[in-house]
């Protein structure tokens, strides 16, 4: 009975420090095993620096080689080890692209935290998100124009009617000069956005139209709302967790004091 219990200590104890991190004595170490880990591309050596769920804190889409690919290149320019505290990143290429899977120090050594770097995945994917609902809002006032010079009139919609031009966007036929505006605002699958956000026209008595843009979830595809009319200011704000409501009951384009612009 002894011997039983005995060996079932010893493999929960191997079970154990299989699962565990690897750990190293300072961080260039870590950072220099983790860049030499992604450009193996060994799945085994990564579960070891990273844990064996490192995969469920990245993006759904996953890893994008092309980023990989990138990362490689910047890594063969230059390379350093940014250290603040007990937290380091690697830093790579003449832009010095930090890499968003930190190092901390812990009381067995230098290891990677997968529940800090999901942070600041999230943190940099709405980043992205939310500049790029700016670049649309700026995209739709510059449609809106092309749109007037044609039409001696503003679109009242995005998307046209079926077999009509009554909107920014129609299907263009070969040969045929493209709308003023892309199809990606309107997604083929509904409710997903672009970039993260929707977008619905807002009317403007002082400037013809204007438009509004919220995140489809709020806090994990972006936090700001932002407005724009044919001025072309974007003014932003955080209409908190209800934005999707908050931002459909808003009528026509009249930022309050609560809105604030954003810088060009």
């Amino acid at each position: 009975m002894k011997k039983k219990l005995l060996s079932g200590m010893m493999l929960l104890m191997v079970s154990t420090f299989t699962l565990a991190q690897q750990s190293f004595t300072n961080p260039d170490e870590a950072t220099s095993a983790l860049a030499k880990a992604i450009n193996a591309q060994n799945e085994g050596e990564m579960k070891n620096l990273l844990g064996d769920d490192w995969r469920d804190f990245l993006p759904p889409e996953g890893v994008d080689p092309d980023a990989v690919d990138r990362f490689l290149r910047d890594w063969k320019v230059s390379h350093r080890t940014v250290v603040e505290g007990d937290i380091a990143h690697l830093n790579v290429g003449d832009s010095d692209w930090q890499l968003p899977i930190p190092a901390v120090k812990r009381a067995s050594g230098w290891q990677f935290d997968m529940q800090k770097a999901s942070e600041e995945i999230l943190t940099r994917e709405i980043g992205r998100n939310e500049l790029a609902a700016i670049e649309a809002l700026h995209a739709y006032v510059d449609a809106q124009e092309s749109y007037f010079a044609l039409n001696h009139q503003y679109a009242k919609k995005v998307i046209s009617s079926e077999g009509k031009k009554d909107g920014l966007y129609w299907p263009a036929v070969p040969g045929e000069a493209p709308s003023p505006l892309g199809p990606a605002f309107s997604p083929q699958v509904p409710g997903t956005g672009y970039h993260g956000y929707q977008f619905r026209i807002l009317p403007d008595s002082n400037n013809g139209f204007a438009m509004i843009a919220w995140p489809v979830s709020y806090g994990q595809t972006g936090v700001m709302s932002f407005m724009v009319n044919g001025e072309d200011q974007v003014y932003q704000t955080d209409l908190g967790k209800e934005s999707q409501k908050k931002a459909q009951e808003i009528k026509t384009y009249h930022p309050d004091k609560g809105w604030q612009a954003v810088a060009p």
